[in-house]
């Protein structure tokens, strides 16, 4: 089994199996690799994204979670602590990949790194609102389709902007938002509740 591209720029998976079906003596089987963008801010990560991811990386070949750098704005986070944070996040997920980008549009850097598939979080009704105008503009510019993920409840109410605000409070120390999920909502994991 090999990568193969084809066409214009698309990746496959090519099998040969033996057989009679070509003058050679085989079958060549081209799949098609299924590869997501999980685009954001993650300032800072949250166990909302780090459950995202992972049930993206269960759906997808291969997928690439990406810090979108808006140079008008200042995060909390440097995004180099960012980065870290979504590689350790991601680190038993051999098919993730940590990126990162700054200006220009999220379907400018579908188009320059081949993908066609957006990954987003919804936590209700507000977030499907907000996000829908924008996968509707990702299509129309670059064909870029959205894929909507439903956030696990016991972590649909933690949002970046919640876990700032009560760490500013000091109400989240060292941005452990363990106490911000519901009773009885914890896993067993090791480090459950840790901002990574």
């Amino acid at each position: 089994m090999v990568e193969a591209r084809v066409g214009g720029g698309d990746v496959f998976l090519a099998v040969w199996l033996p057989g009679t079906s070509l003058p050679g003596g085989g079958r060549l089987l081209l799949f098609p690799i299924m590869r997501a963008l999980f685009p954001g801010s993650f300032d800072p990560v949250t166990q909302g994204h780090r459950d995202v991811l992972r049930r993206a990386a269960l759906l997808f070949d291969e997928v690439v979670v990406c810090v979108m750098c808006n140079s008008n704005k200042t995060g909390r986070f440097p995004i180099r602590e960012r980065l870290d944070r979504l590689r350790a996040a991601a680190t038993d997920l051999s098919n993730v990949t940590v990126d990162s980008h700054t200006g220009g549009l999220l379907v400018d850097y579908c188009r320059r790194v081949g993908i066609d598939v957006v990954i987003r979080g919804v936590r209700g009704v507000a977030d499907l609102d907000y996000e829908m105008p924008m996968a509707r503009t990702n299509y129309e510019l670059a064909g870029v389709e959205t894929f909507f993920i439903a956030a696990d409840p016991t972590l649909a109410h933690i949002s970046s902007t919640l876990v700032t605000a009560m760490s500013q409070q000091g109400r989240v120390p060292n941005d452990d938002v363990s106490a911000l999920r519901p009773a009885g909502g914890g896993g067993s994991e090791a480090g459950e509740g840790q901002v990574r």
